[in-house]
């Protein structure tokens, strides 16, 4: 199977830089949106991370001959560090930039932007009923050709295989925030999933130069979110108890671990809506007497005043827009 066409339904953070990174491979690729008030919300992501995958390839001119460029360079923008040199950089972007406007479509008419699509990567917010009445809605919009794939961070697909209207044809397919620099590509059947599709879905992640990162069984929160959840959950759990302040608890991380970024640094990149989401799917979030349930109404708090991370330039820190 040839992938010619690929739709992403949804332009959030992470939708949006999946897009980028399908067009900067040279894949036709049409975000989905569901009304114009969301094309005003996805445009300025899509010239943000845009510009931080130039920025990305500029900056690794700066890796040329430095023997840690093998471990820094941006890896999905990067297929060959060994034979780099400024020239075939400045190729690389100039590539990039006509890929982003030759390549990269936004429509809010999901029959048109579905028709013919190879493969579809769902990424919406994590809330599960939402899911379900998207997927209801959309299912006959699909090709019968079309694999569609879920970006969620916790939810498994079985939750959700029987809705979409090709359970054999669906999967999960994880992506990393600042997928130019952190390529991997977490590749989750469920029990219904065609294995050939499974197969096809892993070399679609590898021609846009992910790092197909393949399990063997469903597991919430697949294995990257695994480790990294705890790390989240610690750092809300020490800021609802007033323990410390965020600034605090991430200089505590970075300092401790040598980590570029603390937890609630890595939230503002996720972002907050995604995070409140996830909390509110805990069996506790609507005990009133719960820590869980403190915790979401803070957060919700910082969301109800449009503090939603870097996207918005405010979350638990101020970004330049």
């Amino acid at each position: 199977m040839e992938f010619k066409k690929v739709v992403l339904l949804g332009g959030g953070v992470l939708g949006t830089q999946i897009a980028l990174i399908c067009a900067y491979t040279g894949h036709d690729t049409t975000i989905w949106l569901r009304s114009e008030g969301s094309i005003g919300r996805t445009q300025p992501k899509v010239d943000h991370f845009s510009g931080k995958i130039l920025e990305a390839l500029e900056e690794s001119k700066k890796l040329l001959g430095n023997p840690l460029g093998a471990y820094l360079y941006p890896k999905a923008l990067i297929k060959d560090w060994e034979a780099m040199t400024e020239e075939k950089i400045d190729q690389l972007i100039g590539e990039a930039k006509k890929n982003f406007k030759d390549h990269l479509h936004i429509e809010l008419d999901p029959d048109k932007a579905l028709k013919d699509a190879d493969i579809a990567i769902e990424a919406m917010s994590e809330d599960p009923q939402e899911k379900i009445d998207f997927y209801k809605k959309i299912r006959d919009s699909f090709d019968d050709k079309t694999i569609l794939c879920t970006n969620s961070s916790t939810l498994v697909p079985s939750t959700f295989a029987e809705y979409t209207g090709r359970p054999e044809k669906y999967m999960a397919l994880h992506f990393a925030n600042e997928i130019w620099n952190h390529n991997t590509a977490e590749c989750m059947g469920h029990p219904g999933t065609d294995p050939e599709v499974y197969k096809t879905v892993v070399r679609f992640a590898e021609e846009i130069n992910m790092v197909p990162i393949q399990l063997h069984k469903e597991q919430p929160a697949y294995i990257l979110n695994t480790l990294l959840v705890p790390l989240l959950d610690a750092g809300q759990e020490l800021w609802a108890k007033g323990v410390a302040d965020p600034e605090t608890i991430d200089l505590s991380w970075r300092l401790g671990t040598g980590a570029p970024v603390g937890p609630f640094q890595i939230m503002d990149v996720v972002g907050l809506k995604t995070v409140y989401n996830i909390i509110s799917n805990k069996a506790d979030a609507k005990d009133s007497e719960s820590l869980n349930h403190k915790i979401l109404t803070m957060i919700g708090e910082k969301v109800d005043k449009g503090e939603l991370g870097v996207s918005a330039g405010k979350g638990f820190y101020k970004y330049d827009k």
